[in-house]
């Protein structure tokens, strides 16, 4: 089968590094006012150390860009421009054609990559960027199979395609919302999202021969998440994505945590390695059981399956992960303990799983000792205090650094 690249959401240095362990082909990610995310961890310094780790290892990276740029701001993108030259990432993903000239004429030994903010959702607009000198398209998520399958058969032989099959959706048409700016002044198409469409809303009907008299409407005691969408998640389409022949398959989330990205990848890699060993018995639910424990929202197939899918929304508004956390990640290993970097609340009793790079089943163990980092002193439980706070215990497999645990919640 060709070769087919998992790509990984990287916002900071230290996310790459993991993406990379738990088995991405590649990984994107931005500086943090040129990219559409802004809260990302990832300065010119980082992103040159992103690029060369990736490079030493094999692996490539991919730098966004895509804002959609106000005059204001070409002075910026055309000193970035020039950095990206020298540094040289594999792609640079854009989506607004003032910027992409700008690439071409700063940037032109780097291949330019049209972002899924550009909705392309045509054979006929993908064939526009290629003429214009693009190279891979990130095609719109609005689009089903049968209209992929159309364009992945009619599509000049060396253009690449690249497709979103995990994370959060938008509500609006490609990304491309003004409902941050419009009520928090913080526009999503300049990487400063305030998610307005995850909030709660109050709604009111006014009958017409009462004017001024609002009666309310309510979900919940919560109000209703109206624009609030489902996650999208395509582990049971992988065969098909694969059969088609798309280049890059790609994961959203430069937000999320290193736990998240380590869940996630490391299903899909097995996911993509498993069919491409062995198609006839390609079983999607071994992998979606690991991607449950991660979930942050309901899960849909958005418009892949089906152009009238109904199932979208999520009107509850709400992130959770009912049975699992983010325990920690490894810093050591020595004389049989390990220091470890904690992210929840830990105790002795613990029921912990480690994530294991190349691996789909975690491995699991119950937490029977603990030490204070500093003091050396034996204690029962310890909580997140300060950035980076570290905790020893004992685990019994040999474990290396930046390996991820997490912890199953406590349940009442």
């Amino acid at each position: 089968m060709k070769p087919i690249e998992l790509l990984a959401p990287a916002g900071s240095f230290e996310k790459a590094k993991t993406a990379f362990l738990y088995g991405a082909d590649a990984v994107y990610c931005g500086t943090s006012s040129l990219s559409l995310r802004t809260r990302a961890d990832m300065g010119n310094e980082d992103l040159i150390k992103t690029i060369e780790y990736a490079h030493q290892i094999g692996k490539k990276v991919y730098v966004t860009l895509n804002i959609f740029a106000w005059d204001e701001k070409y002075p910026e993108i055309i000193e970035m421009a020039k950095i990206l030259e020298k540094i040289r990432p594999d792609g640079i993903i854009a989506s607004d054609g003032g910027v992409m000239e700008i690439l071409k004429q700063y940037a032109p030994h780097v291949d330019i990559h049209v972002s899924t903010q550009a909705n392309v959702v045509s054979l006929q607009a993908a064939n526009f960027w290629y003429k214009n000198g693009a190279k891979r398209m990130v095609m719109g998520r609005e689009l089903n199979k049968e209209q992929l399958s159309y364009i992945m058969k009619n599509k000049p032989e060396d253009m690449e395609i690249e497709v979103f099959i995990h994370g959060a959706l938008c509500f609006a048409y490609s990304g491309r919302c003004f409902l941050s700016d419009f009520l928090s002044g913080r526009s999503a198409n300049l990487g400063s999202c305030s998610q307005s469409c995850r909030w709660s809303y109050q709604l009111y009907a006014e009958e017409a021969n009462n004017p001024g008299e609002y009666m309310p409407i309510e979900e919940n005691e919560y109000g209703t998440s109206i624009f609030s969408s489902k996650d999208l998640c395509l582990i049971k389409e992988i065969p098909e994505l694969i059969e088609m022949g798309v280049d890059s398959l790609k994961i959203e989330g430069r937000l999320k945590t290193d736990y998240y990205i380590a869940s996630v990848v490391s299903s899909y890699r097995a996911a993509i390695d498993d069919y491409q060993k062995d198609p006839d018995h390609y079983d999607y639910t071994k992998y979606l059981t690991e991607l449950e424990k991660v979930k942050t929202r309901k899960y849909t197939t958005y418009y892949f399956n089906d152009r009238n899918n109904q199932e979208l929304q999520d009107y509850s508004g709400k992130q959770y992960n009912e049975n699992y956390e983010f325990g920690g990640k490894v810093i050591r290993q020595e004389e049989g303990k390990v220091m470890l970097e904690i992210k929840n609340k830990l105790q002795v009793g613990d029921e912990m799983e480690i994530l294991i790079p190349g691996q789909l089943a975690p491995y699991p163990f119950t937490i029977n000792q603990l030490w204070d980092s500093e003091t050396q002193e034996e204690i029962t439980s310890v909580s997140p205090g300060v950035k980076g706070q570290q905790v020893i215990m004992t685990i019994p497999i040999p474990v290396e650094k930046d390996w991820i645990l997490r912890r199953k919640k406590v349940t009442a």
